[in-house]
């Protein structure tokens, strides 16, 4: 086995299509399948059997059994090729998964579980996972499109070259076109805002727009080189950087940010971009870590 790509169900329908996902993306990868339940109820002593009174198939250790069963049997239907083990570990669902993570090249989670909220469209442990997870999460809202482009958030922090990085080999992977998106104003952009706010261009008229060209360029740097037969497609726009990545998820087929970006806070997990993302995208969203955060 090359690899191991882990995703974590709980019965849901997000959690099935969440075991469809990540076979594909061992697939992809010639890579394992490991699918995890984080089983919270032995740990609080609730009885696993099924009740004296009950049919003999009730009980939560035989609804664990099922649901595992179904989640198997939806993620070989998608990739026959892959081998898939599965695991059911006694824990609260964060923790387990993050452990796991620690050996996984790719974690997948659906958007929402059993416990989510009416209404609340990212569950807590997808949000939680992007922010503690050991590598790569990949969070899936409904059935994931295949056509399309991957959609790379460039802000050019060294936090965010991972996920440059990771969005680059995805695109090889999934033999898709990239779009590198670099958003920019004139309060974000690395050079010193105008001294008088009334005068945006108290500078060189267009450097602000040359300088973020600019940017976005280093950033990409060298990895045409090692993929090149990823068709990239560098965009700057002037804008916000939710709205703006927002809006191109309606056509991608996924979208890859880092967890933290120019101007995050010390010590904040997860970034606001890649949280509303997380929230709002219209297709499956990415979140890497960088190189030497922690929690």
């Amino acid at each position: 086995m090359n690899g191991l790509v882990v995703v974590g169900v709980d019965g849901s329908a997000s959690g099935l299509t969440a075991a469809e996902a990540a076979a594909r993306e061992a697939a992809l990868r010639g890579a394992g399948l490991r699918v995890v339940h984080a089983f919270l109820w032995p740990a609080m002593h609730v009885p696993m059997a099924p009740s004296t009174i009950g049919p003999p198939e009730s009980g939560l250790r035989n609804l664990v059994d099922r649901f595992m069963s179904e989640a198997v049997e939806r993620a070989r239907a998608a990739a026959p090729e892959v081998k898939i083990d599965q695991v059911v570990l006694t824990g609260e669902p964060l923790t387990v998964l993050e452990a796991q993570s620690r050996g996984a090249e790719l974690v997948v989670v659906g958007s929402r579980g059993m416990g989510g909220f009416v209404g609340l469209l990212v569950g807590s442990t997808a949000v939680h996972l992007a922010a503690h997870g050991r590598c790569p999460v990949l969070v899936v809202r409904e059935q994931p499109a295949t056509e399309g482009p991957i959609v790379l958030g460039v802000d050019g922090s060294a936090a965010g070259r991972k996920a440059v990085d990771f969005a680059f080999a995805e695109a090889a992977l999934r033999k898709a076109p990239l779009v590198a998106l670099h958003t920019w104003t004139p309060w974000n952009a690395p050079l010193p805002p105008p001294q008088d706010p009334s005068e945006p261009y108290a500078y060189e008229p267009g450097a602000l727009a040359e300088e973020e060209k600019r940017l976005l360029s280093e950033a990409l740097a060298g990895h045409r080189d090692r993929y090149p037969d990823v068709v990239v497609e560098q965009r700057t726009v002037r804008g916000g950087a939710r709205e703006v990545l927002i809006e191109a998820s309606r056509s991608a087929q996924l979208v890859v940010v880092g967890a933290r970006g120019r101007g995050g806070f010390t010590g904040l997990l997860l970034g606001s971009v890649s949280q509303a993302l997380l929230h709002h995208a219209h297709c499956p969203v990415a979140v890497v870590r960088g190189a030497g955060e922690r929690d």
